[in-house]
């Protein structure tokens, strides 16, 4: 009965390991099994998380000059998106000014002084808020985001002046090779998949859509992830949460299970109870899958070990069974049970390193 549960779960953290899946929390992989729904961040989670300018309008016609601009806020700046402004900025040979008291405006963007005056980069919500009229470029915007695209919106103020609009930037990131067959192996297993995303609606609608994904929570401020976990728990169900950033820390400790993208930040790594070593949303459905392998094999182990003292004990206590028989039988359970566990290594060598084709195992 001692070795039941933990040789189970040694031997199916091993397999995990082997697959690109390291298990830092126990209690997850016996967790993982009932997870009924999956929450997944966009970007460097479901995309490469390496995004460029694919389109760049200015209001007065001079693209150069809007992307010099926003360079020069983005400067210094490790966000994905400022390093493929300040990429498309060197590609063109732009001299990109220096910007002063630049700071960043949580969930909304960058501000910053580029040549006296007041800069402004972000999402279309800070716009609104700050009184920026975008009706000139709505309908480009509306057929962007359609795309898949992200947009950032420029604007300036000097002098005191109402803030005006200088352009829009939009983005374009690549959906990982494998996490459309990451969903679908999902919704074969009968786990939900929701896309929570800091990102525009239209852009995570049009990602959601291409990859099949059930639920979508767009324009999700990073602080208020966590809230969209722990209003997923309402329908009584084991919730997973899968990110790779910084703001995805809260949502990641909030969740049953967090997953945590090798390729992210170490901040997600801590938050989380599980990491993907490959940064492939497909070993999510991995890692379920051998979860339940685990959880089955732990079954199968107390009851194995059940088994033997209900035959056995009856049969010493009446005097049926002889002493060397009973601790042949002793060490015949510990073998058995640890036999067993260790047949969990067939899913490591079925199932492969990659994460590729499900073995009937992953899929039972």
């Amino acid at each position: 009965l001692g070795l039941a549960t933990p040789a189970a779960i040694m031997a199916g953290t091993g397999v995990a390991a082997r697959r690109g899946i390291l298990i830092q929390d126990a209690q997850a992989l016996e967790l993982a099994h009932r997870i009924g729904v999956v929450a997944f961040d966009k970007t460097g989670t479901l995309t490469e998380g390496r995004p460029r300018v694919v389109a760049a309008q200015a209001a007065a016609g001079d693209e150069a000059a809007l992307l010099r601009q926003a360079a020069a806020l983005q400067a210094g700046s490790e966000h994905p998106l400022a390093r493929a402004v300040a990429l498309a900025a060197q590609a063109r040979g732009l001299a990109v000014p220096p910007a002063a008291e630049v700071r960043a405006v949580a969930g909304r963007g960058v501000e910053g002084r580029v040549d006296g005056a007041w800069l402004r980069l972000g999402s279309a919500r800070w716009m609104d808020e700050l009184g920026v009229e975008r009706a000139a470029f709505e309908v480009d915007a509306t057929a962007l985001q359609g795309a898949g695209r992200t947009v950032s919106w420029l604007a300036l103020q000097a002098d005191g002046a109402p803030q005006r609009l200088l352009g829009l930037l939009a983005f374009g990131d690549t959906i990982k090779p494998t996490a459309a067959e990451a969903v679908r192996r999902l919704h074969a297993l009968g786990v939900r998949t929701v896309l929570v995303s800091g990102d525009n609606r239209g852009s995570a609608q049009a990602v959601a859509a291409q990859l099949g994904i059930d639920d979508v929570r767009a324009e999700v401020l990073p602080a208020d992830k966590a809230a969209v976990v722990a209003a997923l728990h309402g329908r009584a169900e084991v919730v997973a949460m899968v990110g790779d950033g910084i703001n995805d820390a809260p949502a990641l400790a909030a969740a049953d299970v967090g997953i945590a993208m090798a390729t992210g930040t170490d901040v997600a790594m801590h938050a989380a109870g599980v990491t993907l070593m490959r940064g492939d949303p497909a070993l999510v459905a991995e890692a379920i899958g051998l979860s339940r392998a685990t959880t089955a094999k732990i079954r199968q182990n107390l009851f194995w070990a059940f088994g033997y003292n209900v035959i056995g004990i009856p049969l010493a206590a009446f005097g049926l069974l002889n002493p060397v028989l009973a601790g042949a039988a002793m060490a015949f359970s510990s073998v058995s049970v640890v036999g067993n566990a260790l047949l969990l290594q067939r899913l490591g060598r079925r199932g492969g390193a990659a994460g590729g084709t499900t073995s009937r195992e992953d899929r039972t």
